[in-house]
């Protein structure tokens, strides 16, 4: 088995690595999972700013009060602009990392796969060791049998 040595080596560190992606994978997904809800109370907040604000027009419409709603709706709303963008980017590197982890994934397979062929061609070759020294005793066995019967002949 110390010709499988290599390829062990090899299935351990294609595993860690796997390993690695998949708390990676997990990490960006979090992350993902974290900006979208940001995200989604920054709209709902932004929505119910924007209620309060229209039944306080309805009482008073001063236009200090409209310069003030203005400029912190258009403040409000680069934040959700912004926050979609890191939705978008955390998205993105979340794909990345499931893309990376399925071909650490397939890696994992394709050594497992490999050391599974090779377990078997060791067999197969064992086997046919064995089956060649069987042959070989049993062609000893008849040959030496025939001697012993020709020599048992001429007494």
């Amino acid at each position: 088995m110390s010709s499988m040595q290599p390829l062990m080596t090899l299935l351990g560190q294609c595993e860690r690595e796997r390993d690695e992606l998949a708390v990676t994978s997990q990490r960006a997904a979090m992350a993902h999972r974290s900006a979208v809800e940001q995200a989604q109370q920054l709209v709902v907040y932004r929505s119910e700013y924007e209620q309060r604000w229209a039944e306080q027009f309805r009482t008073d419409g001063r236009m200090e009060l409209v310069n003030c709603y203005r400029g912190f709706m258009e403040r409000l709303t680069q934040a959700v602009e912004q926050q979609q963008r890191m939705v978008v980017q955390a998205e993105a590197a979340f794909e990345q990392t499931r893309v990376a982890l399925r071909d650490g994934e397939i890696r994992v397979a394709s050594v497992r796969k490999l050391i599974e062929r090779r377990v078997a061609e060791m067999r197969l070759s064992a086997d046919r060791r064995e089956q060649k020294a069987t042959d070989e005793f049993a062609s000893r066995a008849a040959w030496n049998q025939r001697n012993s019967d020709d020599h048992s002949g001429n007494w």
